[in-house]
């Protein structure tokens, strides 16, 4: 008899977990953006558009993996420009952006996965120009630019600074190097890996202003089964080690 009671509980157990799972549709799937945003994720060709296995960096290989373990499918695309993709995932039930920054501004406007990553927010200067910032209000008496959208831009316009804001990150470098911008707002280690890629090296870090971390953000219609599935496998892989050998691979 105890045995008996033992299998009808184990049954119901069971029973009740696949019902858990079962209430996503069989052919759910997330539909998955990223944008060129080197180390975390990247075109392997190096261009603005990529599918599935022509996409790496950190952030790419930590979410494939994440998703393959809670079981969901997906697709991944990488577009330009982020601001499209930003919009995109606002508005479409199912869809998800990553690597994208936690700010409190943006908490309440998507369902959140993460962290993936932690980054700093500074404030570049053109080799050879030792601008000296002491504040995010001391860089308003200079030309500060941005990328449209991003979160560091958001920033600033929520500090009162009007950044001069790109379609691209990496015309920043150009902007910089030419003299058409005083300073550069961008994302570190992303900032000085676009500059490499331009050719640029020896920026001067004027101002670090913050510190952030890169999440999925899934739009509020994702169900919440898909956010706790995909935080429990993002915990798992970090508490197995998963996410600093990824890191240490790429940078």
């Amino acid at each position: 008899m105890l045995n008996t009671l033992k299998t009808i509980a184990l049954l119901g157990l069971t029973l009740v977990a696949c019902a858990a799972r079962a209430e996503l549709p069989a052919d759910y799937k997330v539909v998955l953006l990223t944008e060129n945003f080197p180390p975390f994720n990247m075109a392997v060709d190096d261009k603005n558009f990529a599918r599935d296995d022509g996409i790496d960096g950190i952030n790419a290989e930590i979410v494939r993996e994440m998703f393959k373990r809670a079981g969901i499918k997906y697709s991944l695309t990488l577009r330009f420009p982020w601001d499209r993709l930003y919009k995109l995932t606002l508005d479409k039930p199912n869809y998800g952006l990553f690597s994208t920054t936690f700010t409190p501004e943006r908490q309440p406007l998507f369902k959140w996965v993460g962290p993936l990553a932690k980054t700093g927010w500074v404030l570049l200067s053109a080799p050879g120009n030792n601008l000296t910032v002491k504040s995010l209000k001391d860089a308003g008496q200079y030309t500060v630019g941005a990328y449209k959208n991003d979160a560091v831009s958001q920033h600033l316009e929520s500090q009162g600074l009007a950044p001069v804001n790109a379609l691209r990150d990496q015309e920043n470098v150009k902007k910089l190097t030419s003299g058409k911008i005083d300073l550069w707002a961008t994302t570190d280690p992303v900032g000085r890996y676009l500059a490499k890629q331009e050719g640029v090296s020896g920026l001067n870090t004027v101002l670090r202003f913050n510190e952030a971390e890169l999440y999925l953000a899934l739009n509020k219609d994702t169900p919440d089964e898909v956010v706790q599935r995909l935080q429990k496998a993002l915990d798992e892989m970090r508490n197995e080690g998963f996410i600093d050998e990824m890191t240490n691979n790429y940078l």
